[in-house]
């Protein structure tokens, strides 16, 4: 899948991003189309630097990184606030939080982000602060962010939007067999002509999924379908009790000529608490 990271950017998010030395941007407002100009440059706080990381915790959540803010003055201060602001993604209202920063000290911040912007550069970005100084006086602060992990999560995530815009994937009918869960996962066609193959499905930390693959869909189809089937894959307490993606089984899908994308499957509530009734009764202890 061709990775997406086109430079032009919209009139809106220029002006959004050279707004961001003064007051506060406005979290409604939304990126459009072209512009040839790039967002003009955030000029640097004194004080604070900003990096955007993204960990394993956030991964696992989704939809999220962390704002990794550093206090590289002399005096502390406190941050009620935070939001990511980059062109490439849309904009999230600020996130409440309490984090007290003294000289020297780092702390990640998480904030959301929100769906890509799949024709528009993730980067520059930047992180907007509430901030209250020792005095008690109240700042709303921009902060230039090194981003570079932004640029791989806006191409995965354009990849699997590019994706979704032509196929729907959906696990049905799951039913309890005893020491597995069997049901149909199923490829239907949401535009276009293009053959789409879904290739490989990989495990869950705790589960082992398979399915009968590959699972072709041809250009005039509308829909295909395969068995699908989750068993345990250990009843280890620690991987029980420590793992952050219990129910996340990535399908590698490929449409025409393009790179196998991972796709997550799409399990409901109601397929999760199944497959979690499933551990539970294979891991439990004999009585």
């Amino acid at each position: 899948m061709r990775r997406t990271a086109i430079a032009l950017v919209t009139g809106a998010v220029a002006a959004l991003l050279a707004a961001c030395a003064g007051p506060a941007a406005d979290p409604s407002s939304e990126a459009s189309s072209s512009s040839a100009e790039p967002p003009a440059a955030v000029p640097a706080v004194p004080g604070i630097e900003a990096e955007i990381v993204r960990l394993r915790t956030d991964e696992a959540i989704g939809g999220q990184v962390q704002v990794r803010l550093t206090d590289t003055g002399d005096t502390p201060f406190t941050v009620t606030a935070v939001a990511l602001r980059s062109p490439g993604f849309a904009l999230e209202p600020p996130k409440t939080v309490t984090a007290e920063y003294a000289p020297g000290r780092v702390i990640d911040l998480p904030v959301p982000f929100g769906d890509p912007v799949c024709d528009t550069a993730p980067v520059p970005a930047v992180a907007e602060l509430t901030v209250v100084r020792p005095d008690g006086s109240v700042e709303q602060l921009h902060v230039p962010a090194a981003a570079d992990v932004l640029e791989l999560i806006h191409a995965e995530e354009c990849d699997v939007q590019a994706v979704a815009a032509v196929v729907d994937v959906a696990v049905t009918d799951l039913r309890d067999d005893g020491d597995a869960l069997t049901g149909s996962l199923t490829l239907t066609r949401r535009k276009g002509t293009e053959p789409v193959s879904a290739r490989r499905l990989s495990r869950s930390v705790l589960i082992d999924a398979t399915a009968e693959l590959p699972l072709e869909l041809d250009g005039d189809e509308h829909s295909a379908s395969a068995t699908v089937s989750f068993t345990p894959a250990t009843c280890d307490p620690h991987v029980l009790s420590e793992t952050k993606k219990p129910y996340v089984f990535p399908l590698s899908v490929a449409v025409g000529k393009d790179d196998e994308v991972p796709v997550d499957l799409p399990l409901d509530q109601s397929a999760r608490g199944l497959l979690a009734a499933l551990v539970q009764r294979v891991c439990a202890p004999p009585s």
